[in-house]
């Protein structure tokens, strides 16, 4: 047996949310992008042409339709690196939050499942994660085992599942104390499938709302360290990494930042609005 934790007529009405529409309709066409880029990139991304470089975009006077959004400082296409950077971004911005959402809502429901010396440890491995800077410790570990897309997803994985730890536990030992979780005990339901049945899928709303945010921190984080040259590694396409390649060209090819930095900004806009939607319709006082 589960409760509602949401409002259901506010649940119902998905369009009453245009943030979350919007934010939805926007991540959808980038998941898009991203899976059919084969497809849709007219060029190959590694593809190096010395004779085009820094070819401007269409719009500029020099700009050709062969390069819709110009070339690199390497003659390489713009618009297909940007193309498959997306998918670069989202396998990260997904892998970091499964791998830190299983590790903080295992932390989490145990420490408010059975409090006492659970939750005094889970408490304490919380405090000390808290007392570490994500992003230094980040670039400490990426610096010492080297930059790859596997090695600041795992890095990035096991630095930030606090939230989802903080909030699950908190949330568990609201729910622990309800008359159905009860029954379920007295009906001889195993803990496993107490916490499994009964207490995560009533906690299920919150932690997509945490999962997306952490998808746009993760993001963020990613294009940091591939800006500093600690993250993934060229000729991979990133939008971090296309930022930084382009940082000694920015007064002279304006383009060449602003158009990654584009894309990155509006996929993270895009996740925050989601975020900002499901929260409005699964709390009830916001609805």
């Amino acid at each position: 047996m589960t409760i509602a934790i949401a409002n259901p007529r506010s649940r119902s009405k998905i369009w009453n949310h245009p943030s979350l529409v919007i934010g939805l309709v926007i991540i959808a066409a980038m998941i898009v992008v991203a899976i059919f880029a084969p497809l849709l990139a007219p060029h190959d991304p590694y593809v190096q042409d010395i004779t085009r470089r820094a070819v401007p975009p269409v719009w500029y006077a020099k700009g050709t339709w062969e390069n819709i959004l110009g070339t690199d400082q390497l003659g390489r296409d713009y618009l297909s690196r940007l193309i498959y950077g997306a998918r670069v971004s989202l396998l990260i911005g997904f892998s970091v939050v499964a791998i830190s959402g299983v590790i903080g809502t295992t932390l989490g429901l145990l420490a408010g499942y059975f409090g006492g010396r659970v939750d005094t440890f889970v408490t304490f491995v919380v405090t000390v994660r808290l007392a570490m800077p994500v992003i230094l410790v980040a670039l400490a570990v990426v610096a010492l085992l080297g930059g790859s897309i596997w090695v600041v997803i795992a890095v990035l994985g096991l630095l930030k599942w606090d939230r989802f730890a903080v909030v699950v536990r908190s949330t568990t030992q609201q729910i622990r104390a309800l008359d159905y979780i009860a029954s379920a005990r007295t009906a001889g339901a195993s803990t496993f499938w107490i916490l499994m049945r009964e207490v995560l899928p009533n906690i299920a709303p919150q932690l997509i709302v945490i999962a997306t945010i952490e998808v746009a921190s993760a993001i963020l984080m990613e294009a940091a360290l591939s800006f500093l040259g600690l993250g993934v590694q060229p000729p991979l396409p990133s939008w971090g990494l296309m930022i930084s390649e382009a940082k000694s060209y920015m007064f002279f090819s304006f383009w060449l930042i602003a158009i990654p930095g584009t894309a990155l900004a509006t996929l993270v806009f895009a996740i925050n609005l989601a975020g900002d939607g499901l929260r409005d319709m699964i709390t009830p006082e916001r609805s």
